[in-house]
């Protein structure tokens, strides 16, 4: 039974935390900069306190009991507080200087990141970052438990606890070999995908959910190939090769279409397209900071003229 009195202390919530993150004690212990004894000490006088066993230690892995699953976010939030509130008692400290660990998903980062990076770089030179790039569901995760601080991705998140920053839309590209029939159109339906042959990322790739939403919308039973992309310079590469077609965002093209191989058709108004967005923890405090880092990167990227800002984000 716990203790009523008990009040937890920041050293144990934050051994909790980096315990969950990690599943490694050794681990964990080297993230927060102190010995191992030191950390389950921590951690076992949290679990003592409470009166619940929040992490399962057997001789070959690590992991959270149900109590601890649930727990977690209050203790992320917890720790994301009391960092909040260490920045407002230093009052000249920027929430955009030093380290943020920034993740990114596959289908944006190498068409955006570079200029992101450059522009980011001369707007905010104390901003120290960490780009992580993933998919969606493992950015959410890094993010959920705290081993991120921010992600950019298509919107919506759809998860409780997470905040969304529209950045900007783009429109989506039909990606077709050279020579293609189609290549060069500018007012494509969307219902022609229901005659050709349509490659597909991985499963986990949200441009594979938002390419059969596409299809779905216009009514389409898709030509599904069985040729799956693990990257969507691959699925690039097989089209060059003849073995299909596929979507690309806008931002994309320029990247994809210089080696030569490669044509391009647009749909028809209103494009099919998608929304990106920075999302973040809500517990974080960070809401301002994060508009503020979302209106430079929204900036940056819109120089390129491949992207719509809503006039929401302008």
């Amino acid at each position: 039974m716990s203790n009523q009195s008990y009040q937890p202390s920041i050293g144990g919530l934050r051994a909790f935390v980096a315990v969950a993150r990690t599943l490694h004690f050794g681990s964990a212990a080297t993230e927060l900069g102190v010995s191992q004894p030191s950390l389950s000490q921590a951690l076992a006088g949290l679990e003592t306190g409470l009166g619940l066993q929040l992490v399962e230690r057997t001789t070959r892995r690590v992991m959270l009991t149900p109590e601890g699953t649930r727990l977690l976010p209050a203790a992320i939030a917890a720790c994301d507080a009391v960092d909040d509130f260490r920045l407002d008692a230093a009052g000249d400290l920027d929430p955009l200087s030093g380290r943020l660990r920034l993740g990114i998903i596959p289908t944006i980062a190498p068409y955006v990141l570079p200029r992101m990076l450059r522009g980011l770089s001369l707007r905010r030179p104390e901003l120290d970052l960490l780009v992580i790039e993933d998919q969606t569901d493992r950015l959410l995760r890094q993010l959920r438990d705290g081993s991120l601080d921010a992600a950019v991705m298509a919107l919506p998140a759809g998860m409780p606890g997470i905040g969304e920053i529209t950045l900007y839309d783009e429109d989506f590209v039909l990606a077709l070999p050279k020579g293609h029939p189609l290549a060069g159109r500018k007012r494509l339906s969307p219902a022609l995908l229901a005659d050709l042959p349509l490659l597909l990322l991985d499963e986990g790739h949200c441009m594979r959910d938002q390419a059969l939403d596409v299809c779905q919308r216009a009514g389409v039973d898709p030509d599904l190939q069985q040729t799956r992309a693990a990257s969507l310079t691959t699925a690039v590469q097989c089209v060059e090769g003849g073995l299909g077609v596929t979507l690309i965002p806008a931002t994309s093209v320029g990247v994809e279409t210089a080696a030569g191989g490669l044509a391009v058709a647009e749909f028809a108004r209103p494009r099919p397209g998608r929304r990106i967005g920075l999302v973040y923890r809500e517990s974080s405090g960070r809401a301002d900071a994060y508009r503020t880092l979302a209106q430079d990167i929204t900036s940056v990227v819109a120089q390129s003229g491949d992207v719509t800002v809503p006039i929401a984000a302008g």
